[in-house]
């Protein structure tokens, strides 16, 4: 026989002890609801905050807009006094370029003899002189021709190639006839002059020296026109520099 076995329970502790929920279904769900409700509150007064910021820095750019647009009307207003009242000026600017431009026209065809003469003197040779002089205007101009020491009446050219504006006739004297060669050597490069020629030679004494007279002619161009009143003028003292 065996002797009879017994059952041994382990105490129950409250750590292993059933919990028993009494609290209702309803209920639960309704807590699960309220903080549903609470984060879904919070989401919209988080997305409300950033709409007003959003507006606020809209709101600002705009006003910015504004104040800069208005800015810059006034600058305008204030541009547009000053050039109203610089439109004087501009009419007088106005005048004096149609001025200047009449000016041009009237004066393109100046020569300024005193240059030409200083030229010549420096260019004459030591062996001869002249006894006269005289200027002819071109038969092709229809301006007057110059009065004595003033300019020469001839329209100024179209072109930048001297053009034949007029004659000077010259009367001179010299030692001998290679004298006359080399007055029209020297003629040749004075400025403005083109084609110097002699007319007539001949022979003849003064006191006890023999000597040649002589009658030449050559033609004036268009390089002797000044230049001074369309801002390029040149100096035509050629002569004196050389």
């Amino acid at each position: 026989m065996t002797a009879p076995q017994t059952l041994q329970t382990a105490p129950m502790t409250a750590a292993t002890s059933p919990r028993v929920n009494l609290m209702p279904p309803e209920i639960a769900e309704a807590a699960r609801f309220r903080q549903i409700q609470v984060l879904l509150g919070a989401g919209v007064l988080f997305a409300v905050v950033i709409v007003a910021l959003l507006y606020l820095h809209a709101h600002s750019g705009v006003s910015n807009a504004k104040s800069e647009l208005t800015q810059a009307q006034d600058q305008q207003t204030q541009l547009q006094a000053k050039l109203s009242s610089l439109a004087p000026v501009q009419q007088t600017l106005d005048e004096v370029q149609a001025k200047q431009a009449l000016l041009n026209t009237a004066m393109g065809a100046e020569v300024r003899w005193s240059y030409m003469l200083n030229d010549l003197a420096f260019r004459m040779p030591s062996q001869t002189w002249l006894t006269a002089m005289g200027v002819t205007e071109d038969a092709t101009s229809d301006a007057p021709a110059p009065a004595a020491g003033d300019t020469l009446g001839a329209p100024a050219p179209t072109s930048t190639a001297p053009v034949p504006i007029g004659t000077i006739t010259f009367s001179g004297v010299g030692f001998e006839k290679d004298d006359v060669a080399r007055w029209l050597e020297a003629m040749a490069k004075v400025k403005g002059y083109l084609d110097p020629t002699f007319n007539s030679l001949a022979t003849g004494t003064i006191g006890d020296h023999d000597n040649v007279t002589f009658q030449g002619v050559v033609q004036i161009t268009s390089d002797l026109f000044s230049h001074r009143f369309d801002g390029s003028a040149t100096s035509t003292t050629s002569g004196a520099a050389q």
